[in-house]
């Protein structure tokens, strides 16, 4: 593997989470492979689990690990081709990603969807560039359609935790008061096209998501029977995609915050969310600190996805 933007990069899916589970017994065990190497991760957009995560991985496989904060300690990059920079940023990407490149042997790179153009976000403009340009190994640290680490560990926590052959689970949309991008839900739907689950996605009218990633999944506008016998429910807000509210948000109904009444009808499911949560909006409180929910669990699995997908781009290089 030279990239990784989605599943398909990752081939087979139940060796790729077998891969990831012997990681975790040992995570030092391929030290070798980081050694003399450099990790750079680009980050146009905050981030606490991506960050940490991504660098202890790159620490556990031996690599030295450089952060860059654009924006914030960085020059402001233009994005865009043709544009006269007579504004607030004064470096191009384009001289910007080779000068990176040289600098280090594999690059993670977060940027989130701007909202300004869905032809610029759906085509991944930064993170292909990153690709195209700095002659390096690129990884997504989630872009403007996905998030591929996320879904990564959440597989391998629905791995973990399953109690049945072939769990039943729902990606739900739930309330917020910020318009968020599709990418959490998107490479979700990616990843649970691709493993074997009973894969339902429940949200309001207007809040379809691409074809590309929904793909086979069974979509319910109601949540209730959406939920019923579920073993896993993952909650998350996004805005809408379809045109021409792109980016917008279409509701803030609080009736699908994820609360007891929801759960009672499942079959004792798990409770999954990528973090930060808005505690109340996306689910209540009781939810989320139930015995059942998988928060925590789920992040510390970024660790090991990130572990998972940088090894296997260091045996390549």
């Amino acid at each position: 593997m030279r990239h990784f933007t989605n599943v398909k990069d990752l081939g087979n899916l139940n060796e790729a989470v077998k891969e990831a589970l012997e990681i975790k017994k040992n995570r030092f065990a391929y030290k070798h492979l980081g050694e003399n190497k450099t990790l750079m991760m680009v980050f146009f957009n905050s981030s606490l689990r991506t960050r940490l995560s991504t660098q202890k991985a790159g620490m556990n496989l031996g690599m030295n690990t450089m952060v860059l904060d654009i924006n914030q300690g960085a020059w402001k990059l233009e994005t865009e081709r043709g544009v006269v920079m007579d504004g607030d940023k004064p470096e191009h990407i384009l001289e910007a990603i080779p000068v990176m490149g040289s600098y280090c042997d594999v690059i993670g790179v977060r940027a989130f969807a701007k909202f300004e153009s869905k032809q610029f976000d759906y085509e991944e403009t930064i993170l292909n560039q990153f690709i195209k340009y700095s002659g390096r190994p690129v990884f997504s640290m989630e872009a403007a359609t996905g998030h591929p680490l996320q879904s990564f560990a959440d597989l391998i926590t629905i791995e973990e935790y399953r109690e049945t052959a072939r769990p039943k689970v729902v990606l739900t949309w739930a309330p917020h008061p910020n318009a968020l991008p599709q990418a959490v839900p998107n490479s979700f739907a990616d990843f649970m096209n691709e493993a074997d689950v009973d894969f339902v996605i429940t949200h309001p009218e207007g809040y379809e998501l691409s074809s590309t990633f929904v793909r086979n999944a069974r979509v319910e506008y109601d949540q209730m029977k959406a939920f019923e016998g579920a073993d896993f429910i993952y909650a998350k807000n996004w805005s809408a995609f379809q045109d021409p509210n792109y980016g917008k948000i279409l509701s803030k109904d609080r009736a699908w915050t994820v609360s007891d009444r929801q759960m009672a009808v499942t079959n004792n499911a798990r409770f999954m969310h990528c973090l930060p949560v808005r505690r109340n909006m996306i689910v209540t409180d009781d939810v989320i600190e139930s015995p059942r929910s998988l928060v925590i669990p789920e992040a510390a699995n970024r660790e090991i996805s990130a572990q998972t997908v940088i090894k296997r781009i260091l045996k390549n290089l």
